[in-house]
C-alpha cells in the first residue's frame, strides 16, 4: 500500500482570479470532466491484468491533485458497505475502501479548485443536522468546493450492516426528500428550526458557519421515477447511466431521449441542471494497442469477484445498470471508450452531441493512465472544442 504524503497542488486559485465557484466555472465548459476516484481495493474492474492502482488516501490525493494540475472540474468516489473480503475471488475486490465524506475533508486543503463531491448513505443511520453541520464544515475547509452526492442504499444487506431494515425505493426517495430539505433549511436559514415530519423531527436546530456559497452542490443518481423525482427537484447535477450498456455507439443511440426526458422534467420545476456520464477510458496510441488492452483486462477478470459484484448489483431494486452484461462488468464503468487518443476525443464529441453535459472518468490504471490521457488526449478535447481554456 502506499505511504507517501500527499502532495499540495500547484494549480493557481482560480477563484481569486475569475470570482466563480467550481460549479459555476464547470457549468461555463462544453463539457465537464471529473474523475472518479479509485477509493475502492481493484477500484472499477474486477481483474487480475496488472496494474498499481491503489485505494490508500495518498494515492487518491495524488489522482485528485494530477487531475486538478489539468484542470478537471471536480472529483467524486464511491461509497458502499461491504463484509469481509468484499466481492471476494483472488483479489478481494473493493475489500478495503475510503469513506468519501471522509476523504473529501482529507483532500481539502491539497486541492485549490477542484469541486469535491462526497457520497453518502443518508438514510443509514444519519440525522439531516450531522450532514448540515460536518458538510458546512468541510465546504470551509475546502473554501467552498464541497458537494453532496445523495444516495438512498438499494442493496437489502447495507442497511442489515446497521441493524435496519430494508425501505421500499419509493419511500427512501421520499425519506431522502425530507432529509435533504432539512438540510437546505439549516444550510441556509437564520433562525433555529422546527420541523416535525414523517421522518426526523428537530427543535431549534442550528448550523453555523454556513456553507461558504449557500447550498453545496447536490449530486444524485438516479433512473427510476421516484429517483428521477427526487434528483430533479433537488440535484444540480445528475449522474445518468446508458440505457442500452457499455457499447458507446448503442448509448450514443439511447441516450438523447432518456436525457431530454430528464431535463423536461427538470425544467417543468424551473430547475437547470446538468446531466454526467460515467465513461471507462482504456486508451492507448493505436486503436489496436487499445482494445488488445481490453481484452487482456477481461481475460484476466477474476471470475469470482466478477460473479459476486454482479449479483449484488442485480440483487437489489435499482434500474439503471439491467441493459450490461457480464463482459461489461469485468470492465468496469459504464461506458467503455476504447481506442487511440483521436478515437477517445471522437466518442466524447458524439456523447456531448448525444446531450451528455460532462463525463466523470474511470480508469483501469489510474496514475499511468491519467498521466497519458494528460499528454495525449486532453490536448485534442481542447483542440475539438470540448475544453475552453482555465485562466493563468
Amino acid at each position: 500500500m502506499t505511504t507517501r504524503a500527499p502532495r499540495l497542488s500547484t494549480a493557481p486559485d482560480l477563484a481569486a482570479i475569475d470570482g466563480l465557484t467550481s460549479l459555476e466555472r464547470a457549468r461555463r465548459q462544453p463539457l465537464m470532466v471529473g474523475l472518479f476516484l479509485p477509493h475502492q481495493q481493484g477500484a472499477w474492474s474486477p481483474s487480475k491484468a496488472p496494474r498499481r492502482t491503489d485505494w490508500s488516501f495518498a494515492y487518491n490525493a495524488e489522482c485528485a491533485v494530477q487531475a486538478e494540475e489539468m484542470g478537471f472540474d471536480l472529483v467524486f468516489a464511491l461509497a458502499q458497505w461491504l463484509g469481509k473480503g468484499g466481492y471476494g475471488g483472488d483479489i478481494k475486490f473493493r475489500e478495503n475502501t475510503l469513506d468519501p465524506f471522509i476523504a473529501s475533508a482529507g483532500l481539502a486543503p491539497l486541492t485549490r479548485n477542484l469541486l469535491l463531491i462526497s457520497t453518502v448513505h443518508v438514510l443509514y443511520g444519519w440525522h439531516p443536522l450531522h450532514i448540515a453541520k460536518y458538510g458546512a464544515v468541510i465546504d470551509h475547509m475546502a473554501g467552498g468546493r464541497w458537494g453532496i452526492n445523495v444516495v438512498t442504499g438499494y442493496k437489502d444487506k447495507e442497511p442489515r450492516m446497521f441493524g435496519l431494515p430494508k425501505i421500499e425505493r419509493d419511500e427512501r426517495y421520499a425519506r431522502a426528500s425530507e432529509f435533504t430539505r432539512i438540510m437546505k433549511t439549516l444550510w441556509t436559514s437564520d433562525e433555529e428550526l422546527d420541523f416535525d415530519g414523517a421522518w426526523w423531527r428537530t427543535e431549534k436546530a442550528f448550523v453555523a458557519p454556513k456553507p461558504v456559497n449557500g447550498l453545496p452542490v447536490l449530486v444524485n443518481a438516479a433512473s427510476s421515477g421516484a429517483g428521477l423525482d427526487y434528483a430533479t427537484d433537488h440535484s444540480d447535477l445528475i449522474f445518468v447511466t446508458s440505457p442500452a450498456g457499455a457499447d458507446p455507439a448503442k448509448a450514443c443511440e439511447s441516450l438523447p431521449a432518456h436525457i431530454a426526458r430528464i431535463k423536461d422534467m427538470a425544467a417543468a420545476k424551473g430547475r437547470d441542471i446538468r446531466v454526467m456520464l460515467n465513461p471507462h477510458v482504456i486508451c492507448r496510441p493505436t486503436d489496436a494497442e487499445a482494445w488488445a488492452w481490453r481484452d487482456q483486462i477481461l481475460a484476466e477478470r477474476d471470475e469470482t469477484a466478477v460473479g459476486n459484484f454482479v449479483a449484488d448489483f442485480m440483487g437489489g431494486d435499482q434500474t439503471s445498470w439491467k441493459g450490461h452484461s457480464i463482459e461489461n462488468w469485468a470492465v468496469g464503468g459504464n461506458v467503455h471508450l476504447v481506442g487511440s487518443p483521436q478515437t477517445i476525443v471522437d466518442w466524447m464529441v458524439k456523447l456531448k452531441a448525444a446531450g451528455v453535459d460532462g463525463v466523470q472518468i474511470n480508469f483501469f490504471d489510474f496514475l499511468p493512465d491519467l498521466a497519458y490521457f494528460r499528454d495525449a488526449v486532453w490536448p485534442l478535447m481542447h483542440e475539438a472544442g470540448l475544453r475552453n481554456s482555465q485562466p493563468a
